[in-house]
């Protein structure tokens, strides 16, 4: 039995995607197996471990579309434990296609039920917006895991969030929780990182990560050479603070 967790934040460029892919990796170090589900039109989780997102034939659109089944989407990585459901542009489209779909805001999950039990951890990467494709990461996850980017606007995308959530759980997906939350560019020479994570700890305590993802330069270069931190750069401070946010998502069961 999996768990599913969907990594959202309503907030662009928090470093959502950069946490799917690292985070599955060092999970996949673990020896646990893993799928992440590129749901994100931009198809950055797909080229960032090294598919070039244009060529491939079935994506999580043709999923979504009942084209294709979920063992043929299904790609497994050059990692070890690692597999993808890949995405491109095309899924732009996929939202107002999915109007006319019978139960649209769980068409991810119907599929998705077929192959959770073959996995450990099942990771969704959503676009940074509230839309279908969205709802459908949520009525399928969980739990959600929240990156936060330790800036000044940080709150504002966690606090647009919330209410997400909150609506998803009431009408959709009762069993939906917050994985938790999880610092990202953190830059230990600046006051403003501190007081983000101070800010953030004082009102959501019980669910901050203590594993702090700092502001790196080999995690920025990684997915322009289609690999995973722990695979680029396996000693960089990037690699080694993703290995203890895997390690401490295990402790937590």
């Amino acid at each position: 039995m999996s768990k599913i967790i969907a990594i959202a934040n309503q907030k662009g460029g928090v470093g959502k995607t950069t946490t799917a892919i690292n985070l599955s990796a060092c999970l996949a170090e673990l020896n646990k197996k893993v799928l992440i589900i590129d749901m994100d039109p931009q198809g950055n989780a797909t080229s960032g471990l090294g598919y070039d997102k244009n060529e491939i034939e079935n994506t999580v659109y043709e999923l979504l579309l009942g084209e294709a089944s979920v063992k043929q989407c299904t790609m497994k990585t050059s990692i070890d434990n690692l597999w993808l459901i890949p995405s491109n542009v095309n899924l732009a489209g996929a939202e107002i296609e999915l109007l006319s779909i019978n139960n649209k805001e769980f068409v991810l999950k119907n599929e998705t039920d077929y192959i959770k039990d073959d996995y450990d951890y099942i990771l969704i990467d959503c676009p940074p917006s509230l839309n279908m494709l969205t709802i459908n990461a949520m009525t399928t996850a969980e739990t959600v895991l929240v990156p936060i980017q330790c800036e000044y606007y940080a709150l504002e995308g966690l606090s647009s969030l919330m209410p997400t959530i909150n609506l998803v759980q009431n009408r959709l997906n009762p069993g939906l929780d917050i994985e938790g939350i999880v610092f990202t560019m953190f830059d230990a020479r600046t006051n403003l990182s501190q007081d983000v994570v101070d800010n953030v700890k004082n009102n959501f305590s019980k669910y901050v990560f203590e594993a702090i993802i700092p502001r790196n330069i080999r995690l920025a270069e990684a997915p322009s050479h289609g690999q995973p931190i722990n695979k680029y750069d396996p000693k960089s401070a990037g690699a080694e603070s993703y290995r203890e946010l895997a390690k401490e998502l295990v402790k937590k069961g």
